[in-house]
């Protein structure tokens, strides 16, 4: 595509050694890694929003990042370009015989259990089948995301409750515990027995089906709603937080929740 070749020559401009930026030229993997992350993550940002002129743009800045990866790449003799699109599109088609080469489709779960057993035979011709069940999972990830991750890798193999009801348990346990840190004043052990209780939690969220990083995000954005209405709300009134019990803080915060609903 003609975009595409453009954009590639942009990139190759602006980290020519005499004639480019001196920021993009100064750059490495590790400086532009942080802001690939913070590009993903507009890009959902805009999806939530569903605000699609938006999630052009945002997907355009994502696309710099790969760009900007390709050429630094490209510039060490290690890849290009042409490289991480021919190695993706081989992989999709690797992956889906039922598409590409007449195998039979099954079932969507079907499909993810092919997926997965693609995935283990890759990375036993890789000579990465030693990792382990949990080897090659990215340790970058957000917590909450690879928490997910990590217990549903661990339940494949078996490692396992049986039931959500199992987890209440195991999460009434978790705050036991951390309670009884609390108690002791042990700031070490509360810290460990509040990741224990959000794994825990985390592993709830699995085995209700629900994506614990989405759930959060959502939430978040449902606090920040009312909070900033709850704030508009004392600003009208000439007020300040200062001016306001905590309860009565609470009875503001329930009314903008009533109005919400």
């Amino acid at each position: 595509m003609a975009e595409i070749d453009e954009l590639l020559e942009i990139m190759a401009r602006l980290r020519d050694p005499q004639s480019g930026c001196p920021w993009d030229i100064e750059q490495d993997f590790a400086s532009i890694a942080p802001y690939t992350i913070e590009e993903a993550y507009e890009v959902a940002d805009a999806i939530e929003r569903e605000d699609y002129a938006d999630l052009r743009e945002e997907l355009g800045d994502l696309l710099l990042q790969v760009v900007f990866h390709a050429q630094m790449a490209s510039e060490q003799g290690l890849f290009d370009f042409a490289g991480v699109a021919g190695t993706i599109a081989a992989k999709l088609i690797r992956r889906h015989p039922h598409v590409f080469a007449g195998e039979s489709a099954g079932t969507a779960t079907e499909q993810h259990q092919a997926w997965e057993a693609h995935k283990r035979a890759e990375r036993q011709a890789a000579g990465k089948d030693h990792a382990g069940a949990l080897g090659d999972l990215t340790a970058n990830l957000p917590a909450l995301t690879l928490a997910a991750k990590t217990s549903g890798r661990a339940a494949r193999v078996g490692f396992d409750w049986a039931s959500a009801e199992q987890v209440y348990a195991k999460i009434a346990e978790e705050l036991e515990e951390l309670q009884l840190a609390c108690q002791a004043d042990d700031q070490d052990n509360i810290r460990e027995e509040v990741g224990d209780l959000l794994l825990a939690v985390t592993n709830l969220a699995r085995h209700l089906q629900v994506d614990p990083e989405q759930a959060l995000r959502n939430a978040n954005r449902k606090f920040v709603t009312r909070f900033n209405a709850m704030e508009s709300d004392l600003m009208a009134d000439g007020s300040d937080w200062q001016d306001f019990s905590l309860d009565e803080l609470e009875q503001r915060w329930q009314r903008v929740k009533r109005q919400a609903d």
